[in-house]
């Protein structure tokens, strides 16, 4: 079969000999059709245990990873593309030592957005997959090859795979699945844009059309199914894995067992009835918009709050008013919880934030982006020391702020189309920078931070910030809403911003908050408020472990014309 090749040329960097060395990059020709733009991956992986894409992180494990991005491919022709490119870990392909490697090629396709502020972006598609880039559907990648590196050859990697289509979930009797078209969003960027959401419905919802229920907004990553939720008894034949987070074998039983009894007590005649749902809004950035209305990623918050829930609400019996509706989740869906809280205070009845992202940008994990001048290093006029990134339980340090940046530099270049943590956080807060793109909080090679782009995520997105500074007006509705929990051990330093919010929810007064905020003794990430029982189990019970709380809520705000024992509106 013939193939067009992709020919990459890799130069050394000015100051040092030329490399030896090229690769020949082959596209199947079936694989070309939609080939245009995008940005190709050469990754090396020192084992063959998990293919090179599936291998990238933070840890001192990662395989190594080049990008370089193309436009305008055109098929049957060579592709000419100078892999001087920066790496991670190591930067430079003369620092790779002489060794045994698995090597493989992997194409990230960009599609062009006409989005309503002006400006055409190139993004990476995403196909309701959660802006997965080594899983996303149509992306395509060689097999891993095995190869003796000297530094000086040439190699012939052939890319003939290709990422299958996401299978989307079938209802249940209790999980429904929904997707609508966003007229907001699909303005914002100019094509169809969708948001989906799981929905768990109470016990005999077919049979009490008279009642009508409060709604739980559970936060987080893009969940392809509801998670946690299951009908039969664990797997008997199930075999037990070893789950290297948590440090524990048979995690995955552990699971399941969980998910049934959260069945059976869903089921039982005394358990409150409820909807609970997980939201689906994954963007080109990344599997989660963090759920407000940002320059770059457009209107999530409005049209999550205003278009998707109305619809579940009204589809599902749900009460349809703020003082029904709560939110909670962890990491992510933490400072989602609080976030659209703080931004639609009166749509809403209460959060329950667990190890939030960074809700006070002073301690923006381990930098503060308004007084520090660089986010990677502690500077002294002799000494630069690197600024830590994640830790353990009892502090040992497995990555520095500046790797994990610099991974997402080799990932997706300098215009914030990584996929990973850093760049959204840079897309959802940033201004839109000149290109289109986001602008930098810092420099992604240097760490330099931009002062200007800090004033604008703090006057739009630092959560502490904005209730400070709006309490007089805001204060009234956030009354009694405000539930932050975070482990004074987090993994990625997000109690440190914990502290500093609730030194200001503290000190309110007309109102004071008559919130909550706790603490887990040595707990990492994510602790969520339960002081007796380990991570591994209570992030399974975010559904119920806060029942107690909303329920006294809804006791104290619900109107007086509804009937909260049968969830039924006096008549």
């Amino acid at each position: 079969m013939k193939y067009f090749s992709f020919l990459l040329i890799l130069l050394a960097f000015s100051c040092q000999p030329k490399q030896d060395f090229q690769f020949n990059i082959s596209v199947n020709p079936e694989l070309e059709e939609d080939l245009k733009d995008g940005r190709l991956l050469i990754l090396l992986h020192h084992h063959d245990k998990s293919e090179p894409r599936f291998a990238v992180s933070d840890e001192p494990g990662s395989a190594q990873v080049f990008g370089v991005d193309f436009e305008n491919y055109q098929k049957g022709k060579n592709l000419e593309m100078d892999l001087n490119s920066f790496g991670y870990p190591i930067e430079s392909w003369q620092d790779i030592p002489e060794g045994e490697y698995w090597i493989q090629a992997y194409i990230v396709k960009h599609e062009t957005f006409n989005r309503a502020d002006g400006h055409t972006v190139k993004l990476p598609v995403e196909q309701w997959e959660g802006r997965q880039w080594n899983r996303t559907p149509g992306n395509i990648f060689s097999l891993p090859k095995k190869v003796n590196w000297t530094g000086k050859q040439s190699l012939e990697i052939v890319i003939d795979q290709i990422n299958p289509p996401v299978e989307e979930p079938e209802d249940t009797e209790f999980i429904k699945h929904i997707k609508i078209k966003s007229d907001l969003l699909s303005a914002f960027w100019g094509k169809d844009i969708f948001l989906g959401a799981h929905v768990l419905l109470p016990r005999d919802f077919d049979q009490h059309l008279n009642e009508y229920y409060p709604l739980m907004v559970f936060h987080g990553h893009f969940p392809t199914d509801f998670s946690g939720f299951r009908t039969s008894p664990p797997d008997e034949n199930l075999e037990e894995e070893y789950n290297a987070r948590f440090g524990i074998y048979g995690y995955n039983k552990i699971q399941q067992q969980e998910a049934y009894d959260f069945y059976q007590r869903w089921i039982s005649p005394d358990f409150p009835k409820f909807l609970v749902i997980e939201i689906q809004h994954p963007n080109p950035f990344y599997d989660d918009s963090y759920a407000v209305n940002s320059d770059n990623l457009g209107p999530y918050g409005d049209a999550i709050t205003y278009e998707l829930i109305p619809h579940i609400e009204k589809t599902f019996r749900g009460i349809g008013e703020g003082w029904a509706r709560f939110t909670y989740g962890g990491s992510t869906g933490g400072w989602e919880a609080l976030a659209v809280q703080v931004k639609y205070p009166t749509e809403y009845n209460g959060c329950f934030a667990a190890c939030p992202d960074p809700i006070d940008f002073r301690a923006y994990t381990t930098v503060n982006i308004y007084e520090d001048e660089n986010a990677y290093f502690l500077e002294g006029p002799f000494k630069r020391t690197d600024r830590v990134g994640k830790r353990n339980y009892l502090g040992h340090v497995s990555a520095m702020l500046k790797d994990m940046n610099h991974k997402e530099l080799a990932l997706g270049g300098t215009k914030s189309r990584s996929g990973d943590q850093w760049d959204i956080w840079q897309a959802v807060f940033s201004p839109v920078d000149y290109d289109g793109y986001p602008k930098p909080i810092w420099d992604k090679y240097t760490g330099k931070i931009n002062k200007e782009v800090a004033e604008h995520w703090k006057e739009n997105y630092d959560l502490r910030y904005i209730m400070e500074r709006d309490w007089s007006t805001i204060g009234k509705d956030l009354e009694g809403k405000i539930h932050i929990y975070c482990g004074d051990m987090d993994n990625y330093y997000l109690n440190n911003a914990v502290y500093l919010t609730e030194a200001f929810l503290e000190s309110t007064e007309d109102p004071y908050y008559k919130g909550e905020v706790l603490y887990g003794d040595r707990a990492e990430h994510c602790w969520n408020g339960d002081p007796d029982f380990p991570n591994y189990i209570t992030r399974l019970r975010y559904n119920t472990m806060y029942l107690d709380k909303i329920a006294n809520r809804l006791q104290a705000t619900a109107p007086t014309e509804f009937n909260l024992k049968d969830w039924t509106l006096k008549r």
